[in-house]
């Protein structure tokens, strides 16, 4: 009996992690592997032409700087958390984007090179936990929960962590019309 108990404590300790899992940022790239083929809906590529995967060069501009400079930065708009924050895959976490990494560590600055845009771990969740194959299978079967793997379902407050009235360059955000400018959904079997 007390080793039942033992066991069913481990589990449910177990499933409690799993439920709040976030995993780490892997980087698009790594999305790109399964998320790039037609006939799985070429996310990945229609990403990349889209608004998002160009957030961290619009911090670059000059317009970006005079929008800085008014907002009273010290420091460039691609340095400033304050932008970061919305700009970049994962800022202010762990396995994030990282404003410094080691320049002989190529592995590290790869990663670090793609979570320099809005990816799609920003919308999604950091992916380390849901990537593989397996998983996804279990998630369309209904196994498992993709939250619990650090799957984000997308809402409208998915979108508004950013898009809001505290962004310097605010415009009232409509989530039905722009959830569709970005779409990017599997094809219906």
């Amino acid at each position: 009996m007390k080793r039942m108990l033992i066991v069913l404590l481990i589990l449910a300790v177990g499933m409690a992690y799993a439920q709040t899992a976030t995993g780490e940022h892997i980087g698009s790239k790594k999305c790109k592997m399964c998320h790039s083929k037609a006939e799985v809906g070429s996310q990945y590529s229609i990403w990349e032409k889209g608004p998002h995967s160009g957030s961290f060069e619009t911090l670059k501009t000059d317009a970006a700087k005079a929008i800085a400079k008014k907002m009273g930065l010290k420091v460039s708009p691609d340095q400033a958390p304050k932008c970061l924050s919305c700009h970049v895959t994962g800022w202010g976490t762990e396995s994030g984007y990282q404003l410094e990494v080691d320049p002989l560590n190529k592995k590290a600055v790869k990663k670090n090179s793609d979570l320099s845009r809005v990816g799609c771990e920003s919308c999604h969740g950091a992916g380390s936990l849901y990537k593989s194959k397996k998983t996804k299978a279990a998630i369309a079967a209904g196994t498992i929960t993709g939250e619990s793997v650090g799957l984000i379902t997308i809402t409208e407050k998915t979108c508004t962590v950013c898009h809001n009235s505290d962004s310097p360059t605010y415009k009232p955000f409509d989530y039905a019309v722009r959830i569709k400018e970005v779409a990017h959904p599997a094809p219906e079997k």
